[in-house]
């Protein structure tokens, strides 16, 4: 890959940066990474994820842009309100760095369409705000292979973990399933504030990132967890699989996505 000269301008930074470095930008700019939900959490990864010089960036979602988001989903605008997300974060990321091929999924991904949707991704950001969506996520990556990056967010705080294959813990590892309790579920009865999905979002873009250019640690097997009050980040362990985890288990009984896997009457808006 030859770079022009906009190209050295452009990522000049990482292209001068130990663990970056012209072979590291190369590997950005070849990678493809689906961002599910171009929301509170997705806004911000979209954003870095198409400044860094991702090569292809896929966004999926099905929702319309609505002027309650704009206190946090910082890639949408005033102007776009009404507008599908997918094409409003598309308008976005084509300021930001036109370089970047965009391919937009408006349509909400299900247990029927899912696998497809992620087949050609190499890395997975879920920027989904309901718990249903994020255990088929978790198991849809398990099933197929694909490394992504958890992130959830609720009033103060926002958490995230990375799952690679064979090297760490699921996201059914650790939550097992779905709440079927409000008190447990229901996000949007507590709001958040406005810069904790860009927090979050942007850690989830650095995982990404990390992970295609082959530097630094990642966050498996350990989710990290920040409290905006206090501003203290913690970590929690979680060094094994569980052996009861029903999708990658020593007698795991999801093989497959099935839709009523995923049924949940609450959920998690971000």
């Amino acid at each position: 890959m030859t770079f022009s000269k906009e190209q050295l301008e452009r990522y000049s930074r990482h292209i001068i940066l130990n663990g970056v470095g012209l072979q590291g930008q190369k590997k950005l700019l070849s990678a493809k990474v689906l961002v599910i939900g171009a929301g509170g959490l997705g806004a911000p990864a979209l954003m870095y994820l198409a400044a860094s010089g991702i090569g292809t960036l896929g966004i999926a979602d099905f929702d319309n842009v609505e002027l309650s988001n704009l206190q946090r989903q910082i890639i949408h605008k005033t102007a776009n309100v009404g507008m599908n997300k997918t094409l409003s974060a598309a308008n976005s990321i084509h300021e930001i760095n036109p370089d970047v091929n965009i391919i937009t999924h408006n349509a909400e991904i299900t247990a029927e369409n899912i696998m497809k949707v992620i087949d050609n991704y190499d890395f997975i950001v879920d920027g989904t705000d309901n718990f249903a969506a994020k255990f088929l996520i978790n198991d849809a990556c398990v099933l197929h292979n694909k490394p992504f990056c958890h992130g959830g967010v609720r009033g103060f705080s926002g958490q995230l973990m990375t799952y690679v294959p064979n090297s760490g813990p699921c996201y059914r590892c650790i939550f097992e399933d779905i709440p079927d309790t409000p008190e447990v579920s229901d996000c949007s009865q507590f709001g958040v504030l406005g810069t904790l999905p860009g927090i979050i979002g942007a850690l989830q873009a650095l995982e990404a990132q990390k992970y295609i250019v082959g530097s630094g640690d990642l966050l498996v097997g350990r989710m990290l967890i920040f409290d905006g009050l206090t501003m203290k980040f913690r970590e929690v362990q979680f060094p094994n699989l569980n052996p009861l985890c029903r999708v990658c288990g020593k007698n795991a009984d999801i093989n497959e996505v099935k839709k009523d896997n995923y049924v949940s009457r609450y959920s998690c808006k971000s």
